[in-house]
């Protein structure tokens, strides 16, 4: 790849307040851009982050053509950037463009252009735990017209946000019996831009309600649990920890495959199965249900301290030693370059 970079006269950085980050809502000096025009990608350019300039017939505003990743770059006491695990995150998003008819982008680019952008701005990174540079690589389809069929001409993008901590406490969520987030046979699986558009409205009645997420269920019959909004969702029942099996409605998550491999690491029992709303309830009510959580890129755990189904609360008692707290700090320090790494996920940037 013949990467053009043009970088800026001087530096945003001193402008922002990093103990006072909205998350997602800063943006670093550089952007990556490509595009794929006459069936191929070209023009692979960083550039000074801006505005986009689109004709409003381009088909993303029409037929949805968008899919994204999410992604952090860490720091460590020492001043080495690292990423963590980002081949996952090249797969998922090529796995993602095929679902929704678009083409793939090259690894050795993709690879390339994360690096370079994350080096260029690795002045935004700050050390310590919480701390990191979120990146949301994103591609959306450009071609001008209405056509109801796949675009032509797409752009791949990537832009950076420092970030601190995506939620602060623990969560309480909603137990979906009417809304669906994915359906058998959709592409709930992929990281599309509107599978999170559909979760908006259902998530807003929560909050009106008193509840920060909705834990999703099956499409067919609501008996099953999937997601809690942007998370894969863990329950810790007895001394066990069960997730969710991934399906083509659920998102096969970076940290949900982490959690997996940790948990066995730390001698935790795990299982991949179905969870019935009606085994959660049973479990809350007689004080199995020991802990819940969602896990992502964002949160990489949130705990969930409370559910409700129907109009009741379910509170859950958790013991003084939780499981989460060991999994997310075995983590965090293989993310921040505080420990060894056994799996070979820490990718160094140079």
């Amino acid at each position: 790849m013949d990467l053009k970079i043009e970088k800026v006269k001087e530096s945003r950085i001193k402008e922002v307040d990093f103990s006072k980050l909205s998350f997602g809502r800063t943006f670093a000096d550089h952007m990556f851009i490509c595009e794929y025009k006459d069936g191929k990608w070209q023009n692979p350019t960083i550039k000074p982050y801006g505005a986009l300039s689109l004709e409003p017939s381009a088909s993303v505003f029409h037929y949805g053509q968008a899919v994204f990743e999410g992604m952090k770059a860490y720091k460590d006491d020492n001043g080495h950037v690292f990423l963590f695990r980002p081949q996952e995150n090249y797969k998922r998003i090529n796995k993602s463009c095929e679902r929704l008819a678009m083409p793939a982008f090259p690894e050795e680019w993709f690879d390339k252009a994360l690096r370079t952008l994350v080096d260029i701005d690795s002045e935004w990174i700050k050390p310590g735990f919480g701390n990191a540079l979120y990146l949301r690589p994103f591609v959306i389809a450009t071609t001008p017209g209405v056509q109801a069929s796949p675009a032509k001409d797409y752009l791949f993008i990537i832009i950076t946000a420092p970030v601190q901590s995506y939620y602060s406490g623990d969560v309480r969520v909603k137990i979906a019996d009417y809304y669906s987030r994915a359906a058998n046979g959709g592409f709930g699986f992929a990281k599309a831009a509107g599978n999170y558009a559909g979760q908006f409205y259902p998530t807003q009645q929560a909050a009106a309600e008193g509840y920060q997420q909705v834990m999703w269920t099956d499409d067919a019959t609501h008996q099953y649990l999937e997601e809690a909004g942007t998370m894969n969702l863990w329950f810790r029942l007895g001394d066990t920890l069960v997730t969710c099996p991934t399906s083509e409605r659920i998102l096969d998550g970076v940290t949900r495959k982490s959690i997996i491999a940790v948990a066995e690491k730390l001698g935790i029992k795990t299982e991949i199965r179905p969870v019935k709303v009606t085994e959660l309830i049973e479990a809350a009510e007689n004080g199995t249900l020991k802990e819940a959580f969602g896990c992502g890129t964002a949160a990489v755990i949130s705990p969930i301290s409370a559910f409700g189904y129907k109009g009741k609360d379910y509170e859950i008692n958790r013991p003084a030693e939780l499981y989460t707290d060991k999994i997310k700090e075995t983590i965090l320090n293989i993310q921040y370059n505080r420990s060894e790494d056994p799996f070979g996920w820490r990718v160094q940037v140079k």
